[in-house]
């Protein structure tokens, strides 16, 4: 028998699993790291660094919007990319390879 705590875990992170290039990711709530895998596996530094980032641009309301401030945030480093999503009450964050791609010169 499958306990219900795993099966919660498995219907968190059944999309991380497969975004391409992802190095690894986080389901963080209020009350912490939910779920973890890869390079980000128990990472709790990152998940509260990832936590102040998220509350802090929340604070960011356009006057009178009901709507969140945003949707997705993505913090680009030289090697990869967090990209930090937030749904419900609950902040996913996935780190991926960062595929540098020099500009194009016309």
């Amino acid at each position: 028998m499958i306990s219900s705590s795993f099966q919660a875990t498995a219907a968190l992170t059944a999309g991380l699993e497969r975004i391409p290039d992802q190095l690894g990711y986080l389901v963080i709530s209020e009350d912490g790291v939910l779920a973890s895998a890869g390079e980000l596996e128990n990472d709790e530094h990152t998940a509260g660094v990832m936590m102040q980032m998220v509350r802090t641009a929340s604070r960011f309301r356009l006057s009178g919007s009901a709507d969140p401030p945003f949707k997705r945030m993505s913090v680009i480093l030289d090697d990869f990319v967090y990209t930090v999503t937030v749904s419900g009450q609950k902040v996913f964050v996935v780190k991926r390879q960062h595929n540098q791609q020099e500009p194009i010169s016309v």
